[in-house]
């Protein structure tokens, strides 16, 4: 695979052998990012988990406490007050019927969806283009409710959803480089905190098997997964 001389110069900085602490790895990957735009730092999870058996999905959500450092649109299926609810929170879009004919339409111009629990058979018709998509209203991640403000809040503010893929591994945005080491770190442990009471019961063995962070354009740095633990010091 051809690379450009920016990777190959970030590249030589990493020890591809060590398993760094995860205030080491942050600090290195803010160090050799070389893009043209602000990176995401990424974090990639695997755990002892086998996806294929219902009892061992791992899926939820978290706050990140600094925020994801990018603008998020939020579509929102409500009526009456709910929709003046919406709106005074600060979602991007709102509509029951009207909106759900606006995406069969094909608009698509939001990244999350929210929607009342007694407009989810209107919203159902959407199945098949939001489904896909990941943006399909879901009352176990906290996007089918009543508390409509509470929800468009939670994620103008950063909340995030995360999910075990069939190999066991969870990718997940934990902040742009331009945060603060402290911001970023902060996120990582709400991240791994989350993961941590995901725990499924059914889960044997180590359960934080390893894990791994770069930033968009960037080399992957390895982080002891024994390392966790520690990380709890920043949610005190």
């Amino acid at each position: 695979m051809k690379v450009g001389k920016k990777y190959k110069e970030a590249l030589a900085k990493v020890d591809r052998l060590k398993r760094y602490t995860f205030e080491e790895a942050v600090d290195l990957i803010k160090e050799v990012a070389r893009a043209k735009f602000t990176e995401t730092l990424e974090i990639a999870v695997r755990l002892g988990v086998d996806p294929r058996h219902a009892d061992q999905m791992v899926r939820g959500t978290v706050s990140l406490p600094s925020g994801t450092g990018r603008p998020v649109r939020v579509a929102v299926f409500a009526k009456g007050d709910k929709e003046k609810e919406a709106q005074d929170a600060g979602a991007d879009v709102v509509g029951a019927e009207d909106l759900v004919e606006r995406i069969q339409g094909g608009f698509l111009d939001f990244d999350k969806a929210v929607a009342t629990p007694d407009l989810m058979g209107v919203v159902g018709r959407l199945g098949k283009v939001l489904g896909p998509r990941g943006l399909m209203p879901n009352a176990k991640l906290g996007t089918v409710t009543f508390d409509i403000g509470a929800a468009v809040k939670d994620l103008k503010a950063g909340k995030i959803e995360f999910r075990v893929e069939k190999n066991g591994i969870v990718h997940a945005p934990v902040g742009r480089l331009n945060f603060t080491a402290q911001q970023l770190l902060l996120n990582i442990a709400a991240l791994m905190d989350a993961l941590v009471r995901q725990k499924p019961a059914a889960s044997k063995g180590a359960y934080i098997k390893s894990v791994a962070m770069s930033s968009t354009m960037g080399p992957g740095l390895k982080i002891d997964p024994l390392l966790v633990k520690d990380l709890k010091a920043y949610l005190a």
